[in-house]
This record gives structure tokens, sequence and C-alpha cells, in this order.
């Protein structure tokens, strides 16, 4: 695929990039560049692996989605969706629930600590049992933080992107509620990006919607979600860009994102247009 040619411009000293292809009848085509198998440190790409690990538990049983956690009117819900109303980092809110979105590693970390609590067990071996074990993500591993301190590699986030596509872990229902707006019309910052008058965000995932500037395409649709890391590093899943399939795309670097915040976010998009543009124009 030549979009990921594009890659070999980035500003940084390693990368790794993969385009998933699934059309509808439910066969997968992977193109790569780079070296599938290098760890990468993928900061807050941790957070959609966490989220999927604590949905898993609620098909579990072990929590609800509702569960009260944290302050007063905090659910899991909220938490996932951070409209927990906690800061980026801290314990004490800043908000009320359900106001605004306020992006948070803390709202993370409780969420994981309420799935850990509720399957006695360090959430870090939950989610290495629910999420890695049965997707083959051997290479992944949470060091600290669920929030932001997972070390993977571009071959185990592909094999997370087929599974946010053509899901085996959690029931397709469970998955579009996951990747649909959640408390949508709520205004909120995207760290290093800006202010949106609604910040659509799904439970541990961003939503594309009409935010604009974004580190996605401007090709991508509004359905598409995904994440970036501050380590750079960027994923996401777009069903409805391409017609007659779902387009994902995975890029890890080794250079922090405020390092080159002003091209990262120039080249994103521009990979991630060039990459929706070969699909849909093959």
């Amino acid at each position: 695929m030549h979009a990921l040619e594009l890659t070999a411009l980035w500003p940084v000293d390693h990368v790794g990039a993969a385009v998933i292809v699934v059309p509808a009848d439910g066969s997968a085509r992977v193109a790569t560049r780079g070296d599938m198998g290098r760890s990468y440190r993928i900061a807050s790409l941790s957070k959609p692996l966490a989220a999927w690990a604590a949905l898993v538990a609620v098909e579990e049983g072990l929590v609800t989605l509702d569960q009260p956690i944290g302050q007063p009117g905090c659910t899991l819900r909220h938490l996932l969706a951070h409209a927990g109303g906690y800061p980026f980092d801290g314990p004490e809110p800043v908000a009320t629930p359900g106001t605004r979105r306020i992006y948070s590693n803390t709202g993370i970390e409780l969420a994981a600590e309420a799935v850990a609590a509720a399957a006695e067990m360090p959430f870090a071996q939950y989610l290495d049992e629910a999420v890695f074990q049965p997707l083959g993500m051997a290479d992944s591993e949470l060091r600290g933080s669920p929030a932001h301190q997972v070390r993977s590699t571009v071959a185990d986030l592909v094999r997370f992107a087929q599974e946010q596509i053509r899901p085996t872990l959690l029931a397709p229902a469970t998955v579009e509620l996951a990747t649909a707006p959640v408390f949508p019309e709520l205004r909120g910052v995207v760290p290093g990006l800006g202010s949106y008058p609604r910040c659509s965000w799904g439970l541990g995932v961003e939503i594309h919607g009409d935010k604009r500037p974004h580190w996605m395409g401007t090709r991508n649709s509004p359905n598409a979600f995904g994440h970036f890391g501050g380590s750079g590093t960027m994923m996401w899943v777009d069903p409805t860009a391409a017609p007659g399939c779902t387009v994902a795309a995975v890029a890890l670097t080794d250079r922090p994102f405020d390092e080159w915040s002003d091209d990262a976010l120039r080249l994103w998009p521009a990979f991630s247009d060039a990459v929706v543009d070969e699909v849909a124009n093959p």
C-alpha cells in the first residue's frame, strides 16, 4: 500500500505501521511497513485496551456500566467516557459527573481498580487473561497505569484492531455501544488538539464526530473511532469511510508527541487521508 510509504517522512527514529481492510465477508487484508515485532510504549493507546477488558468484565457480570465508582453520581460508564468529573491526573474531582468531557488518566485508573477488585486479581493480570491471551497479543504487557503504561507492537495492535472490527471477546451490541458517542453533547478538550463544543467519546475510544481540526484525516467518517498517545502513537478504525469495508490504521513511533506535535498533526491526517483514498479508490 502506497500510503504506508508516507510514514518514511515522519521525523522519528523508528516507526511501524499497518493498514487493515476488512470487507463485508469478514476476510482481512493487512499491509505493513517497518518492524511489526518492535516493542513500543504505546502511551494512551493503553486506554482502549483497558476499556475492552472492563467491557469483558461487564459481560462476565463482574461489574456493570451503571455501577457507582468514585465521587457521588459517577459510574463506570462515566469513567470510560471521560465524563466522571476527574482531572487529567489526581484524585480530587473538578466537575459534576456528566457535565463536561475531561480527559482523565484518573478515570481509567478508577475503572481498572473496580474491575480488579471485582475479579479479585491485579488489573494487569485481568487484562492479560481477558484480552491479550485470547487475541494472541503475546508481546503486549501492562507495566503500570492502565491509562498509559502498556507496551505493545504493531502486530499485536493489528490483532486488537481486527477484534474491534469483528469482535470475538464481546457481543456486537456491546461493541456498538462502546464505539458510538456516550453523553454525546458534552463540551471538552482533547489534549494537544484543543476544545470542542461536542467532544465525542465512546467507552475508551475517541469518536471523530465533527471535530475540526483533528488528528485523524479529513476523509475519515464521523463514525471513525480510535486513540492517539503521547509517545507518538495512533490507531483508528473507520467502519464507513470506504464502501463495502471497514478500514483501520495503526502507527507506532518512539518520539514523544510533544516533540513533534505540529508535524504530527499535519502528517497523521495526510497519512489517514491517503489510506482512505487508496482503499476507496483502488
